[in-house]
């Protein structure tokens, strides 16, 4: 593998800073939403759109398949020159969406019962919160499609239209809560509404664009091509596999917040502040991944092994080198970002003690981001699937082992063999990749 021709490099960056920049604005929604109840003088409202946020990232993020399982084909399909399954692919996937957005609306009186079984809290916030989640799930096909229509514009390698998204989103958001809230004298349910219309017009201003893109493509999509049976149950399977792999990430990350609850609330509160530092590092090492995704996948689709290469080494050199930036930010400047994250002097203290496993992270978690982005690129689901099995078991058996002897420092070497984990099983089937291309 080469370390990337300083075009590639260019390409990459090209496509990362959108991505980047997109996903810090993703949690803006969320923030929005506190920032406008926390005006109000119920506190429990406040609580309530915690609780339902809380719900609904761990459902959305269980249907991120359909951005990542989009993106791949796509740039395949497009490194292949076959536009009409470029168009193909971005129609069977918003099927797809809407499908699944209408189930989840279906389903909101069962999904809710089971969510609120497990998220306890006062009954005052409790109820505000159903009141949230019944009003909010109605945009869940708009979210999925936002999904779609994310790594349908990847895929083309035009990732600012994923950032244009995210703007009107955020910015119809914030209109909407101050004109329901403020001017119309809503509470919660004016907030719920605001966020759900702002999804339904990210998905218009997406689909518009998409549609003029659409019209300026070669190609004809007939609803033979459309509504093959091969392709969909390829899109199908690779959707399932991409799933099965995002549950065993949640409830690897979940496992490690409630392992850490064992310890204590202060323990569990110093967790939780340097896990945040993952969340940081996690927008830069995502944009690079989805870089990769995207290059990979045209590579492959042209069939053009030196550009699969080339891009390989742009991408994992550039993301190598922010990795480093954030552990040398994050080992020199930890105990100042502990100190803005906390005012508590116990948790400060409690997170000074484990902040070197948080600060050497990047260094870490990099490898194992950087060839899921080449893998989803590659639409190698069963790889996916079956890497992630082996990375949960290994996590598993590590805390299982070093939990009891070590402790919180048990726990948090167990999430680095998960991480070291997912990056040697992925690296053992590169290979593989890298030989489908001659």
């Amino acid at each position: 593998m080469r370390f990337g021709s300083p075009a590639a490099h260019r390409r990459a960056f090209a496509l990362a800073w959108p991505l980047i920049l997109a996903n810090v604005t993703v949690p803006l929604v969320g923030a929005v939403d506190t920032a406008v109840l926390g005006h109000l003088p119920e506190a429990h409202f406040l609580g309530a759109a915690a609780l339902g946020g809380v719900i609904f990232s761990l459902l959305y993020y269980s249907f991120a398949f359909l951005r990542t399982g989009t993106t791949g084909p796509v740039a395949q399909a497009r490194g292949a020159g076959d536009f009409a399954e470029v168009k193909a692919t971005l129609y069977r996937a918003l099927m797809i969406a809407l499908g699944v957005g209408i189930a989840l609306i279906v389903l909101q009186a069962p999904i809710g019962w089971i969510a609120f079984r497990i998220l306890a809290g006062s009954p005052e916030v409790v109820d505000a919160a159903k009141l949230y989640f019944a009003i909010r799930v109605w945009g869940a096909p708009a979210v999925l499609a936002n999904f779609v229509l994310l790594g349908w514009f990847l895929g083309l390698e035009n990732a600012r239209i994923g950032l244009l998204l995210q703007i009107v989103i955020n910015l119809v958001n914030l209109a909407l809560c101050l004109l329901f809230v403020f001017g119309l004298g809503m509470t919660i349910e004016g907030v719920a509404g605001a966020t759900a219309a702002a999804e339904y017009g990210g998905a218009a201003v997406g689909l518009a664009i998409a549609a003029r893109t659409v019209a300026r493509m070669q190609g004809h999509v007939d609803k033979g091509r459309l509504l093959d049976r091969a392709r969909i149950l390829r899109l199908v399977a690779l959707n399932r596999d991409i799933f099965i792999r995002t549950v065993l990430v949640i409830l690897c990350f979940s496992s490690f917040t409630a392992v850490g609850a064992r310890f204590g609330e202060l323990t569990l509160a110093a967790n939780a502040v340097l896990m945040s530092f993952n969340t940081f590092m996690a927008f830069a090492l995502d944009g690079f991944a989805q870089a990769a995704e995207t290059l990979v996948g045209r590579a492959i689709g042209a069939r053009d092994r030196t550009e699969l290469d080339d891009c390989l080494g742009a991408t994992f050199v550039l993301s190598a080198a922010v990795a480093v930036a954030f552990t040398l930010v994050y080992g020199f400047g930890g105990p100042l970002i502990v100190a803005m994250l906390t005012d508590l002097p116990a948790v400060r203290e409690e997170a000074f003690r484990y902040l070197p496993w948080a600060a050497a992270m990047p260094i870490v978690a990099v490898w194992s981001f950087q060839l899921d982005g080449v893998f989803w690129g590659a639409a190698r689901g069963p790889d996916m699937r079956n890497m992630m099995l082996i990375s949960a078991a290994c996590f598993a058996l590590a805390a299982w082992i070093a939990v009891p002897r070590l402790g919180n420092d048990g726990l948090w070497l167990a999430i680095y063999v998960f991480l070291i984990a997912r990056a040697a099983t992925l690296g053992w089937r590169l290979p593989a990749v890298l030989r489908s291309v001659r």
